[in-house]
């Protein structure tokens, strides 16, 4: 992940079955449905989500 820039964020994974708080991982990221993706500023914070739900998502820079 590119520090300071802008990462892209795929949804790749269902959250059917999984913890709540990874359900609201997603929603928090602006993912709710498979092969949506959002554009994200790359912080802790949004760093710390993607690493919590990584099982459930592809990061890759945003061009």
């Amino acid at each position: 992940m590119a520090k300071g820039g802008k990462i892209k964020v795929t949804q790749i994974g269902s959250p059917i079955g999984r913890r709540h708080d990874q359900r609201e991982t997603l929603v928090g990221l602006g993912l709710n449905k498979l092969n949506r993706a959002r554009v994200l500023e790359d912080t802790p914070a949004v760093r710390g989500m993607v690493e919590k739900v990584k099982h459930l998502v592809k990061v890759e820079p945003a061009a």
